[in-house]
């Protein structure tokens, strides 16, 4: 099946989301028809700075809207940066939020949007307590609009950030954080550099993967993960290497389907990624890519028949885990990601810290197979060799 990805569509799954070349254009007067004018427009600081953001809040200005430019993020977001955001929101009378860039923007302005109107301590939302449950009020009218096809934040209904003090990364959860639009604009993506489209394009690959391979029933979210892994897999090298605007329409879309799929559950990958942003400030796309070639080992044990249906829905000759393993390290080395740890500043003595964290981490609590602490550190040894 071929897509047009010239023309402007809608569809909802279950966000509603405006898709195509241009959509941005219209979110100052969907806010508007919405009788929404003063919006806390949250994004990072370096993206703050190009031309693009600048156009989107000219747009919102010639449509009679007061945007307030929130921009203290870090790289890996924390509580303090949610907590400055909120005051941003409050000091300036805003009535609604834009989250606006990657994961990080998303994850922060998704985590204003919760803490406006709930006055519990943030942590307290924490998703691996029951911190749902205490999601009761409303939230302020949230739209995003995706910068990078990679972490498919703009769809989710949830939240990841870490403690200031301790850097252990909290995930906060409630269908109430779904925005209520997203303005999914390819065009948006067109001048991201190579490493960032890699790093996150490999964030979307393992997104719809590890939701494939995850344990459970979800019939809907197998079939989204599988159709997400075949856009992407057609596309991120060409995205990476020569982008058009075909190859970052299926990359846009393929992150979109990762975080609808992952609904189901994510694994090992993202157990041992996720302690690399926080013990050596790894981007998370990156940590992803260099480490799932290492996951999917570990998982082939169990996962060979649905491994021999991803080598067919990518178009491999042989159809097993090895030649799946084999075309991932292969597309890492096509793109410019590095095979070992060590070439990020990993070191042999951080080891055991992250085997530690990665233990603690719920992903892989829907991994198809168990992992103990010490599976984490030999797949960290063997990432580093």
């Amino acid at each position: 099946m071929k897509y047009d990805f010239t023309v402007r569509c809608n569809y909802n799954f279950p966000t509603s989301i405006r898709f195509g070349k241009g959509v941005v254009d219209e979110i100052g007067p969907h806010l508007r028809d919405m009788k929404l004018s003063r919006p806390l427009v949250v994004s990072d600081g370096a993206l703050a700075k190009l031309p693009m953001f600048s156009n989107v809040i000219e747009l919102l200005k010639k449509n009679s809207l007061t945007p307030t430019i929130f921009s203290g993020i870090d790289k890996n977001p924390v509580k303090s940066n949610v907590l400055k955001g909120v005051d941003n929101y409050k000091q300036n009378n805003c009535d609604s939020i834009i989250g606006f860039g990657g994961g990080a923007s998303m994850d922060v302005a998704r985590a204003i949007a919760l803490k406006i109107n709930h006055p519990l301590d943030l942590f307290e939302y924490d998703d691996a307590i029951g911190g749902d449950r205490h999601v009761t009020n409303d939230v302020p009218y949230f739209v995003t609009i995706p910068t990078t096809s990679g972490t498919g934040s703009e769809v989710g209904r949830s939240t990841v950030i870490a403690d200031d003090v301790t850097h252990e990364k909290k995930i906060l959860f409630s269908p109430k954080l779904l925005a209520r639009k997203v303005f999914a604009d390819p065009e948006l993506t067109m001048q991201l550099p190579p490493f960032v489209t890699a790093a996150t394009g490999v964030d979307a690959l393992t997104h719809n993967v590890e939701a494939y391979l995850a344990k459970g029933f979800s019939p809907l979210c197998d079939g989204i993960a599988l159709e997400g892994i075949r856009l992407i897999a057609q596309s991120l090298a060409t995205a990476t290497l020569n982008p058009d605007l075909e190859s970052r329409s299926k990359m846009m879309m393929g992150s979109l389907m990762g975080a609808t799929s992952f609904q189901k559950g994510l694994g090992i990958v993202h157990s041992l990624a996720h302690p690399l942003s926080t013990v050596v400030d790894m981007h998370h796309g990156l940590a992803n890519a260099i480490m799932i070639p290492h996951g999917m080992e570990y998982n082939s044990q169990v996962c060979e028949q649905k491994m021999q249906i991803i080598c067919e829905v990518i178009g491999l000759q042989e159809k097993n885990p090895r030649a799946f393993i084999t075309w991932l390290k292969d597309l890492n080395a096509k793109i410019g990601i590095p095979s070992s740890l060590k070439t990020e500043g990993v070191k042999e003595e951080h080891l055991n810290r992250l085997s530690d964290l990665a233990e603690k981490d719920p992903c892989h609590g829907s991994n198809p197979v168990k992992v103990t602490r010490n599976d984490f550190l030999n797949l960290y040894k063997k990432a580093l060799a």
